[in-house]
């Protein structure tokens, strides 16, 4: 389940990735035909801004955090119990 939940997350993240990439790419092209004069959709990417581009980035920067320290709790979860099982064995004897 656990796993499970973290594919989902790990997929959600990449959409976000490419959903943020698509929007820099729309900005850099409307920006572009502003500066030649052609009307590529920059008052609509600026308007769009505040709502829906900002919580994207703010949501992939805050799920690269959290996806990288769940990762490392995760090791030092496996890393502590493979090392504390030989302990325990050495231990009782066996």
């Amino acid at each position: 389940m656990k796993e499970q939940l973290i594919r989902w997350f790990n997929q959600l993240l990449v959409v976000n990735v490419f959903f943020v990439l698509l929007s820099f790419f729309w900005f850099a092209i409307a920006l572009l035909g502003r500066s030649v004069g052609v009307p590529l959709g920059f008052d609509l990417w600026y308007s769009l801004w505040e709502p829906v581009f900002t919580p994207a980035i703010g949501i992939l920067m805050a799920g690269a955090l959290i996806s990288g320290l769940i990762n490392y709790v995760s090791k030092r979860l496996k890393a502590m119990t493979a090392s504390e099982s030989p302990n325990f064995l050495k231990k009782s004897g066996l």
